[in-house]
């Protein structure tokens, strides 16, 4: 197991991409603090998962928007577990709104998506900077998108909000080293519940990918496990895992 005796906190962890990557660690062996803002039962039942598969995991509630809330998060990660060494910040919050009706993009989205995507992130690096440095070999894996690369998504704030967390990635893969790595996962489409997507988007998605398949939450789980576990001479790199669509474009019915 690559992860034994590590402990690793994921953020947003009880649906989706993060349910995927807390299990994924689970799986090597590290103990996960499965957190959720909402979700209480979908956390729980990440817990049972993890613990009916022989694994340690326990639930913790925390908006990462909120900086208090997020220290007693790292506080009750280390008083249960007496040590940190992953931290993915997979927390994220988006609505739809088509980018051209700029009069729908309120201050209250705003708000509501830069404080979770981004001063959320910031707030959980911070907090967890102590008991990280106490680890050799610890690491921060961001959950960023696509969309902060293209622009494009699911609104503007949403795509400025990951496009600004690629560079913050950067920065604190600076202020941080040599001591903590900190990289990013940029998924493109995934079929999950996040912001709502009509299943004929992604199908439509899937269309244009040059590998002809979306990537799925278990894909992303298995970039951040290689990041945190085996990149060990890897920091401040942002890896995008969307089917090749980013890189190359959509694929051309005439080249199929």
């Amino acid at each position: 197991m690559r992860l034994k005796e590590r402990v690793a906190l994921v953020t947003g962890a009880g649906t989706g991409i993060g349910r995927a990557i807390a299990e994924s660690l689970a799986r090597e062996g590290a103990s996960v603090a499965v957190n959720y803002s909402r979700s209480r039962d979908a956390a729980e039942e990440v817990v049972k998962e993890i613990q009916t598969s022989g694994g340690a995991a326990f639930a913790v509630q925390a908006s990462v928007a909120e900086d208090g809330e997020v220290k007693a998060m790292v506080a009750a990660v280390e008083k249960r577990y007496g040590r940190l060494d992953i931290l993915v910040n997979n927390a994220g919050w988006s609505t739809r709104i088509p980018h051209d009706q700029m009069d729908d993009l309120t201050d209250e989205i705003w708000d509501r998506t830069l404080n979770t995507n981004l001063r959320g992130t910031f707030y959980c690096v911070r907090a967890a900077k102590p008991l990280l440095l106490k680890q050799s070999g610890s690491s921060v894996v961001n959950i960023a998108s696509v969309a902060g690369f293209s622009g494009m998504g699911s609104s503007m704030v949403y795509a400025a909000s990951k496009g600004a967390m690629i560079t913050m990635t950067k920065s604190m893969a600076r202020a941080l080293a040599p001591a903590i790595r900190v990289n990013a996962v940029a998924p493109g489409f995934v079929r999950t519940r996040f912001a709502n997507w009509p299943s004929s988007a992604f199908d439509e998605g899937e269309e244009q990918t040059p590998l002809g398949q979306l990537a799925k939450a278990e894909d992303i789980a298995a970039t951040v496990l290689f990041l945190a576990a085996d990149a060990v001479t890897t920091t401040g790199e942002t890896i995008i895992v969307d089917g090749g669509t980013t890189q190359l474009g959509p694929r051309s019915r005439k080249h199929v």
